[in-house]
């Protein structure tokens, strides 16, 4: 009888032992499991703040040179525009081709159907012209403009010569307007005249962060090299 008894009070010992332990083992489990928990909240929290910081900053301009590159180098850049006629004639790809194939790098291209207040700022220097009026009617008429900035070496003068005289008659053979027009109120192409002009146009049309890309093509060293 006695032998009974005391065995039932050294087993109740090791029975609340063992109840401590596993009581113990699974706070601490809960404790980890919370510890994760809050941990993961805390890195969602930290992301989601990351990811609305950087929603709400602006865009940083993937270009890092002046608007116009530098003038007299292989940076330096022009404002090359398709006007509605040469787009509704289909002209863009080989306008297009041609600048490429001459070795100058596209790092600006846009289609846009310009307001009036825009055409306006465009040819503000021609706005004491009789034609004026007609000008911003046709360039704002609703078809798109095909805006596109160009960079290489001496691109300002050599991008006006590639485009011809005003005048498509007055154009030589070879040139774009002398190709393709016949009319000068119809001569499908417009480019910047001056260094200032292009400083001018790149930034009406291309003044936003990010619009101007800088970019290295894989065949520079074969088209800027002077050995």
């Amino acid at each position: 009888m006695f032998a009974r008894t005391a065995a039932r009070f050294a087993v109740r010992p090791a029975t609340a032992s063992i109840k401590a332990r596993t009581f113990a083992t699974a706070s601490r489990a809960t404790a980890s499991a919370a510890s994760r928990h809050m941990a993961m909240a805390t890195a969602g929290v930290v992301t989601a703040s990351a990811l609305s910081y950087a929603y709400l900053q602006k865009p940083v301009a993937a270009d890092s040179k002046p608007i116009a590159g530098v003038k007299g180098t292989f940076s330096e850049r022009t404002f090359i525009a398709i006007k509605p006629d040469g787009v509704q004639r289909g002209l863009v790809g080989k306008i297009i081709q041609r600048f490429e194939e001459r070795g100058y790098k596209l790092v600006g291209l846009k289609a846009i159907a310009p307001s009036k207040e825009m055409a306006e700022k465009h040819y503000d220097d021609l706005k004491e012209r009789p034609f004026f009026a007609g000008l911003v009617k046709y360039i704002s008429s609703g078809t798109p403009v095909v805006a596109m900035v160009w960079e290489g070496k001496d691109v300002i003068k050599q991008g006006r010569r590639m485009l011809g005289a005003t005048d498509p008659l007055a154009s030589e053979p070879g040139t774009i307007r002398g190709d393709y027009c016949i009319s000068v109120g119809r001569n499908i192409i417009h480019g910047s005249d001056s260094f200032e002009a292009a400083e001018k146009e790149i930034g009406l049309w291309f003044g936003k962060a990010g619009e101007l890309i800088d970019w290295t093509p894989s065949n520079v060293e074969w088209v800027q090299a002077d050995n």
